[in-house]
């Protein structure tokens, strides 16, 4: 599988260290996962400030997809312009976006309440209510859709072949949309595994690829309520993740009929919600339990 040159996107910083092994040490340079705040601008006023790992291109992914994944669009054609802010010198500024949304009024009292601060190490935590959540985005219908066990258990690797920056520095998560036969479609690497998330799902918005019923979505770590969230926006039915979800993220998915698999390692897993979705093998066995 060939890898995404994702160096050319994102700088990693270089740090001249000293590494110890026992009582001896040495210097020696080690890479770092780049970390800075970004501001989202909505109709001219500050909506969002996101701790991320910087890119180029990757911060309007991450702008559409924030917008999308947290409500305050409902459509990517809301969308009418994404633009670099300009400080007082008419320069543009690396870290701020200027989007120009259609229908969205700051003289709403609903829409004026929403400000966020984002931090790296989770996402938009403390929600009133999984109930308030399921009042915006509507459970998944039920569908055809049928993974088998063994398409699943290559994704991990398939994931993991392609963290270029994890590599490098071993401070990053990720996050892969892949189609139903298995095939990779996009991979983001964040200090943030929400913001990898919000990044897919404003790639996809903005190729004119969403929502996504058909795409299987993969984190790196944990599966947390917000990651469910996001994939619940998008209406992708099944997330797997490399390691434990959290209760509410449980909650969330049973509410919502999201297929979540966490715990996905080698050739197992446990299958926590929607287990309709998850291939006829392992049906067939639950059943003679």
């Amino acid at each position: 599988m060939k890898k995404i040159d994702a160096l050319q996107v994102r700088p990693i910083a270089r740090r001249m260290i000293e590494r110890w092994q026992g009582t001896e040490h040495s210097q020696l340079e080690d890479k770092l996962s780049i970390e800075e705040p970004f501001e989202i601008r909505v109709n001219g006023r500050s909506l969002a400030a996101i701790m991320r790992t910087p890119g180029g291109q990757e911060d309007r992914e991450l702008a559409v997809g924030f917008l999308l994944s947290e409500g305050v669009i409902s459509q990517p054609k809301q969308v009418l312009e994404i633009r670099r802010a300009l400080d007082n010198d008419g320069l543009p500024e690396e870290n701020v976006l200027e989007v120009e949304l259609e229908g969205y009024d700051w003289n709403d009292e609903a829409h004026f309440e929403r400000r966020f601060t984002v931090g790296s190490s989770c996402g938009l935590c403390g929600k009133s209510s999984i109930t308030q959540v399921c009042r915006h985005f509507p459970s998944l219908p039920e569908d055809n859709l049928r993974i088998e066990p063994s398409l699943i258990y290559t994704l991990p690797d398939k994931l993991r072949q392609q963290q270029i920056i994890f590599e490098s520095t071993g401070g990053l998560h990720a996050a892969a949309l892949f189609d139903i036969q298995g095939n990779l479609l996009h991979l983001r690497e964040d200090v943030g595994r929400h913001n990898a998330v919000d990044k897919l799902i404003g790639r996809s918005a903005l190729d004119s690829n969403y929502p996504l019923p058909q795409q299987l979505l993969m984190v790196s770590g944990r599966a947390s309520f917000e990651i469910v969230q996001k994939a619940l926006v998008a209406r992708i039915p099944l997330i797997a993740a490399v390691s434990a979800p959290s209760s509410l993220a449980v909650e969330l998915a049973e509410e919502s009929n999201l297929t979540l698999i966490g715990f996905l390692r080698g050739q197992s897993m446990n299958v926590y919600t929607a287990g309709q979705r998850v291939g006829t093998d392992y049906r067939n066995k639950c059943e003679n339990i």
